[in-house]
């Protein structure tokens, strides 16, 4: 990975590269913090001991099988309320990641907010952090996992690109791709480009405008997902009323 060398203008320019840590993200941050990580530094390592996904789960990788990277922003030019625009960029990134390895397949989908799956099956995770100063965002750490070599899970809700297509892959290559996709979104979101985001986002968005069984309140109802608001939240149409909902307030079924 030392060696790895993305087309890009900035992002992955710096890099640093760990055998092994706790958490791609918690490093990012102290760099980033201590003014020691450019705009575009990538932090990644073979083996991360204690990543961290959504809703605070952890999540898991086999120690040289898979991608686990952290990129560090400084998106002075996004407000503190648009900060959604950021992750929904970049979870379009990775799903363009994917889909170049893959190919345009249906199911291949965003989960909201930004997990890629393919079919019902978790494909890769991303966890956004944004440090705030007053109405503007300092700097956002960007952490990517995305499963490409490991065929064996401990869960079943998970699958790789070697489980999906037989084959392995050289990861330095599919690092530096990841980052050229990242960097293209970002400069996308910079340059104000935000209904083309959005309209892409919708159109790779799980079970957009088909309706599902949803857990809500603590019971079963049936909705149909509309869109995603300004704020991020998910908006939902339910057969009394249109509602939205933050992370954990709803649940796929």
């Amino acid at each position: 990975m030392e060696a790895l060398s993305p087309q890009t203008l900035f992002t992955g320019q710096q890099l640093v590269w760990l055998p092994e840590c706790a958490s791609t993200n918690t490093e990012a941050q102290a760099l980033a913090v201590q003014n020691r990580a450019t705009d575009g530094c990538c932090v990644i390592t073979d083996k991360q001991t204690a990543g961290r996904g959504q809703r605070g789960n952890q999540w898991e990788a086999a120690p040289g099988e898979n991608l686990t990277l952290s990129v560090v922003w400084r998106p002075a030019f996004l407000p503190a309320p648009d900060q959604f625009r950021l992750s929904q960029a970049v979870a379009l990134a990775v799903y363009d990641w994917a889909s170049q390895l893959l190919g345009p397949d249906p199911a291949l989908r965003v989960k909201w907010p930004n997990d890629i799956l393919f079919g019902q099956q978790k494909l890769a995770g991303i966890l956004v952090e944004n440090t705030l100063a007053g109405p503007k965002i300092q700097h956002s750490v960007v952490g990517v996992g995305a499963n490409v070599n490991q065929r064996s899970f401990e869960v079943p809700t998970a699958t790789s690109l070697a489980c999906l297509t037989g084959r392995s892959y050289a990861l330095p290559a599919l690092a530096a791709r990841l980052l050229e996709c990242l960097e293209k979104r970002y400069l996308q979101l910079r340059a104000g480009q935000v209904g083309a985001l959005r309209a892409a986002y919708l159109q790779v968005l799980y079970r957009y405008k088909e309706e599902h069984p949803f857990e809500i309140d603590g019971r079963r109802q049936l909705g149909q997902i509309m869109g995603v608001d300004d704020a991020g939240r998910l908006a939902v149409a339910l057969p009394s009323s249109l509602r939205y909902f933050n992370l954990k307030e709803i649940k796929y079924i």
